[in-house]
């Protein structure tokens, strides 16, 4: 009727949303196609499908419509019918999924697709002849379920296939909210599941969290026009105002408690499927087996641990179980699933948290041991921590995780939400338990070092404080506690300070020995410091980085066991190249640089190769000491397009003739091949000359790239300075978005400022730069507090967008 795209506009823009909206924008459209459609007559009938058949019309969503008829209309008004229904949609802009088929043409393409097959279990009858959609919807329920013991399987993989390609909803920062695990696609499988009778899905929860992804969707897709359903960076502010949230925080955990719910119900679900037809297939083996012999009666029940036995593959509770009596029994059972590499029964989840009288505080030892083993199960720990995750039993015993569960972290390196990144740092741990005397701090470390994000304020800080109390409450001993605390307050400590300060000043080492406080500490934080950058994602951590940290620790050890600090033995002694590359830049006058690639190290067995940056490339540049020499070769290589991945900067004085500048960098090329070594030197002296200008060819490349850039602003950069980092310098920490050029930047900055760059420690972490400059004086000394922080706040208005 003429009136539809009114009608439509009116309803999209009403106030009211949700499924009623979503209701009645199918049904307003029922209407519409059905005058398009005309009279009823028989043999002819027009049949929704997919989403539109499940009412389920988003702002942007196809129409999927199936032309149903009888094979007795000639062709030529068969043809005019389906002009008469497709080209109005078009005409409205709509996107349009449509064929025209009988229905042994709709079961023979089911047949063949099963993604049609998918499609044709939710059509629903939208006008004319009804009778004929009601026998196409008998015929293919009834053949779906005859062929679930084939399709099922097939329907899993393609679930399986999308999740490689997608990724998990419940993790990622954009995700795809119909095609990534956990998404919509999952949620409309596990109908199909059902539909076959073969195994159904726990309801609990799904019905809701699946409606709040189609809201989530439609907010998408009225804020940006598009039909998308990408929910990305630059849309969650606005998505999540439409939706009446605080921000896109809350948005996100809102869509990752959404997505979690059908991931876990996915794996239930599938694991049923499994398990049915391992059954089915079993059953006629079994009867030729067995012949007249007497059939064993029920399913076979190995015991697992007091209370818990395995059945059919999964850990179950034992007949004589009573856990309304045994406060132990829920992480019995759980220590006793993950050991054994099964998963906990969703009836046994529970009813465990339906009847569970709750752990006393502190907890017995009992408990604590066995938390304690399901930590150090590995990779077997997350399935059974989910399972308990998904029936509130963490929150039960940790109440608060409830601060961190579901949160996103906005950070590129990361690759988990908060939760789930504690519980991949523990499972990380389990590998590193045999290195230290106390393999139970370190797992339940791992599990609480960044549980003070659910908190205001730094959470390392925070969380020391929360990670104490709940140690606490766990029964530790408060030695233990002292140490836990001491492990949640300095995670980051040796990792920050391997790689942002000099390990050959007294000073750090000190600082650090004096943060730690004994070697047993120090051994199981540089335990963590490994497991949490593992479980962190592949840009945070190396074997370049892990020998950085080796070496800090062992400098701390020996000051701590009451000697001097030893002499440095990764990367900080000058090597004999960059000895020779000082003599010849003393005796020429000018810079010299050798550009070449060198192995990092071996790959543990289980590390991925994506984890890893096995072939590092290695530029060093010596020159004789003059203003200026850091902010020009940092140029020089962005202009090269070559991205630093750390530097060091020191200055040596090889044959007592004066000082010479070495500057050692870690770079990749942007894109393309490393340029000439040749070229980067006549550049370099062409900067030092003044005759290459680099801020302007900087700047106007920046120009020309403006303009393709898409995403929300980068917060603003930050610098300070780090008191009492070392003795002989001062230290300014510069913090700011990755880009070409950002370390040229810097060291005009300072070196306009009058400071002089000693020494630099250069890391980069996904699109953070976090960079650390020793800096004197013109006379050698460090700077003046006030000096010092005026250079600072200098520096940072210079570095300012």
């Amino acid at each position: 009727r003429p009136g539809y795209a009114a009608d439509r506009v009116r309803l999209l823009g009403s106030p009211a949303g949700g499924a009623p909206r979503r209701t009645e924008l199918a049904d307003l459209t029922d209407v519409w196609l059905a005058g398009l459609l005309g009279p009823p007559r028989p043999g002819v009938a027009l049949v929704a499908v997919g989403g539109y058949g499940r009412r389920e019309l988003s702002p942007r969503s196809d129409l999927d419509l199936l032309l149903l008829h009888d094979g007795r209309l000639p062709g030529d008004e068969l043809a005019a019918l389906a002009d008469r229904l497709w080209y109005p949609v078009w005409d409205q802009g709509l996107s349009l999924d449509h064929s025209v088929r009988t229905p042994e043409e709709a079961r023979r393409t089911a047949a063949e697709d099963l993604k049609v097959q998918l499609g044709l279990l939710d059509a629903r009858h939208v006008a004319g002849d009804a009778g004929l959609t009601a026998r196409l919807r008998t015929e293919l329920f009834g053949q779906w379920r005859g062929q679930a013991a084939t399709r099922l399987p097939e329907l899993e993989e393609m679930c399986r296939e999308r999740a490689r390609r997608h990724g998990e909803l419940q993790y990622l920062l954009e995700g795809d909210l119909k095609e990534a695990r956990g998404g919509l696609r999952d949620a409309t499988a596990l109908r199909a599941v059902a539909a076959s009778w073969l195994a159904d899905a726990p309801r609990e929860g799904l019905e809701h969290a699946r409606a709040r992804l189609l809201d989530t969707r439609d907010a998408l897709q009225l804020t940006t026009g598009r039909a998308t359903d990408r929910l990305s960076l630059h849309d969650q502010d606005q998505v999540a105002a439409a939706l009446g949230l605080l921000d896109a925080d809350a948005l996100l955990r809102q869509v990752n408690e959404a997505a979690r719910t059908i991931s876990y119900a996915s794996d239930v679900t599938w694991r049923e499927v499994g398990r049915v037809l391992r059954a089915r297939r079993a059953a006629p083996r079994l009867r030729q087996l067995l012949g007249g012999a007497r059939r064993p009666t029920g399913p076979q029940r190995t015991p697992l641990a007091d209370g818990v036995v395995e059945q059919e593959g999964e850990a179950v509770l034992a007949l004589g179980a009573r856990p309304e009596r045994d406060a132990t029994l829920v992480l019995r059972a759980a220590a006793a699933a993950a050991q054994s590499g099964l998963p906990l029964a969703l009836t046994t989840a529970r009813r465990l948290a339906a009847v569970s009288p709750g752990l006393p505080t502190p907890w017995p030892a009992e408990a604590r041991e066995e938390f304690v083993t399901l930590l150090g199960a590995g990779a077997a720990t997350v399935p059974v921590w989910e399972a308990l995750e998904a029936e509130g039993l963490v929150t039960v015993l940790l109440p608060d995780w409830e601060r961190v569960r579901c949160r996103p972290q906005r950070n590129a390196v990361h690759r988990w939400t908060v939760d789930r990144h504690l519980v991949e740092t523990a499972v990380r741990a389990s590998a590193l338990t045999r290195r230290v005397h106390r393999p139970d701090l370190l797992l339940v470390g791992a599990l609480l070092h960044d549980i003070g994000k659910g908190w205001p304020g730094d959470h390392s800080v925070v969380g020391e404080t929360i990670a104490r109390d709940m140690a606490a409450r766990m029964g530790f001993p408060p030695p233990d506690v002292d140490v836990m605390g001491a492990l949640v307050r300095h995670h980051l400590l040796l990792v920050d300070t391997a790689t942002r300060r000099d390990l050959d000043d007294p000073a750090t080492v000190a600082g650090v020995a004096e943060a730690v406080g004994d070697a047993g500490t120090l051994e199981l934080l540089h335990a963590l410091t490994e497991a949490d950058a593992l479980a962190t994602g592949p840009g945070a951590w190396s074997a370049w980085r892990g020998s950085l940290v080796a070496d800090l620790v062992r400098r701390v050890a020996a000051v701590l066991a009451g000697g001097p600090a030893p002499a440095a033995t990764v990367e900080r002694a000058p090597t004999a190249e960059s000895e020779r590359l000082a003599v010849e830049a003393h005796r020429t006058g000018g810079p010299v640089l050798t550009l070449h690639t060198r192995e990092e190290g071996p790959r543990t067995p289980d590390e991925p190769a994506e984890d890893i940056t096995s072939i590092g490339v290695e530029l060093l540049v010596a020159l004789p000491e003059r203003p200026g020499a850091l902010s020009a070769a940092a140029g020089v290589l962005a202009l090269h397009r070559l991205t630093v991945r750390s530097a060091e900067v020191r200055t040596l004085d090889p044959v007592g003739g004066g000082p010479v500048t070495v500057l050692s960098w870690r770079v990749a090329a942007e894109y393309g091949s490393l340029p000439q070594a040749d070229r980067l030197r006549v550049d370099l002296v062409r900067a030092l000359e003044g005759t290459l200008d680099i801020p302007a060819r900087l700047a106007e490349r920046e120009k020309a790239y403006r303009g393709r850039r898409r995403g929300l602003a980068a917060p603003p950069p930050a610098v300070s300075v780090a008191p009492g980092s070392s003795r002989t310098a001062t230290v300014i920490e510069v913090r700011a978005q990755d880009a070409s050029g950002l370390l040229h930047r810097i060291g005009r900055g300072l070196e306009e400022a009058g400071a002089v760059v000693r020494s630099a420690h250069i890391s980069t972490l996904g699109a953070n730069a976090v960079d650390a400059f020793y800096v004197t004086d013109a006379k050698g000394e460090p700077l003046d507090p006030a000096e010092a922080e005026h250079l600072a706040r200098t520096l940072e208005r210079a570095l300012a967008p």
